[in-house]
Parts: structure tokens; C-alpha cells; sequence
């Protein structure tokens, strides 16, 4: 099979510094961005169905992985739910584990799906639907091989129904962000 088939040339690789560093920048916002909107959430007298509803933990970390690779996307998604938890207390313990481990799935397949040919919207949809078995998969392990009545799994379509608007708003977003970091890119080469 001929690799340049798979493998998108417009995408250079990213070196680990600049990996590292969005890596943080994702942790950053993926900290910051459900913050403002619990706090927002709280003010409207709605308190966590907002966050809930807009998926804004999700955002930076699918963007990272997509933009900066694999290695960004997995450790964004594995640490910035433990650093918002042992900060703001969110996402709530009983969830910690399995947003940890949708988070770093999303971020891993975005970034194993950076360089492969096929359009953004379509990488995201994969990504999206991925970390979601990864986190049901979770669930249903823990309730029925480990007895964790914590969390049922009727969660998996309640937050799936809850979160619709939050990944329209991905579908909306995220790949013009892709699209215009690529322009941006590809203009700085042609100077």
C-alpha cells in the first residue's frame, strides 16, 4: 500500500516542544472553559445542565490532538480532568474515571487521524463516536464485571441526548478551525 495514500502531506510533523506546549494550552482551556460555563450555568440558576449541554471540556481537547498529534491529545485528555477536579471539584467523582478516559480517547484518535486523508468533519465524526464507545465500553465494564452501581448505564444515551448541541457546535467549529490553521500553515510555506 503506498503510504502517501494514508498520510495527508500538508501535515508536517510537530515537534515535541510544540506538542508539549499545546498539550498545556488544551489543559488550560479544557480547565477554564467548563469553569466559566458552570459559573454561567450557576448565574441562570441551571447549574451544571449547561456545561452538560455545550461539552466544553470536549472542545480543546479533540482540537489539540486533531492539530498537534496523538501525544497531545492523549495527555491533555487524561490530565485536564483530574487538574479540574483537584481545582474546582468537576467534573464530579463518580465521573472523573470515565470522562479521563473519553477525553484521552478523543484526543488519541484525533491525533492518529491527523495526517490521514479524508476530510476534517468525517475525522471528527470518527473521533466523536470513538471516545464515546471508549467511554460506554467504561461504563458498562464497571457496572456489570465491578458491581459500580455509581453509575448506571443508562448514562451513556442520556449524555449522548444532553450533548447533542454541544457537538453540533463541535461540527460547526471545529473543522474551520482545521481548515484555517491549514490555510495558515500553507501560506507560510508559500512565503
Amino acid at each position: 500500500m503506498n503510504n502517501s495514500a494514508v498520510k495527508d502531506l500538508r501535515r508536517p510533523r510537530v515537534s515535541l516542544k510544540i506538542q508539549s506546549l499545546a498539550a498545556l494550552a488544551a489543559i488550560v482551556a479544557a480547565v477554564a472553559l467548563p469553569y466559566m460555563v458552570h459559573v454561567a450555568g450557576k448565574a441562570l440558576g441551571i447549574g451544571t445542565a449547561l456545561g452538560e449541554t455545550l461539552l466544553p471540556m470536549h472542545f480543546p481537547i479533540i482540537l489539540v490532538g486533531l492539530l498537534a498529534g496523538p501525544f497531545a491529545g492523549a495527555a491533555a485528555g487524561i490530565a485536564a480532568p483530574l487538574i479540574s477536579f483537584l481545582l474546582t471539584g468537576m467534573p464530579g467523582k463518580a465521573m472523573l474515571v470515565f470522562i479521563m478516559i473519553e477525553l484521552c480517547s478523543y484526543g488519541l484518535f484525533a491525533g492518529l487521524l491527523r495526517g490521514v486523508k479524508m476530510p476534517s468533519f468525517a475525522k471528527l465524526l470518527s473521533v466523536q463516536v470513538g471516545g464515546r464507545a471508549v467511554r460506554a465500553a467504561a461504563i458498562l465494564l464497571s457496572f456489570y464485571a465491578f458491581s459500580n452501581a455509581a453509575i448506571k448505564p443508562a448514562i451513556i444515551l442520556t449524555s449522548i441526548k444532553t450533548g447533542v448541541f454541544g457537538i453540533v457546535i463541535q461540527w460547526a467549529l471545529i473543522p474551520l478551525i482545521v481548515y484555517l490553521t491549514d490555510k495558515m500553515q500553507n501560506n507560510k510555506k508559500s512565503d
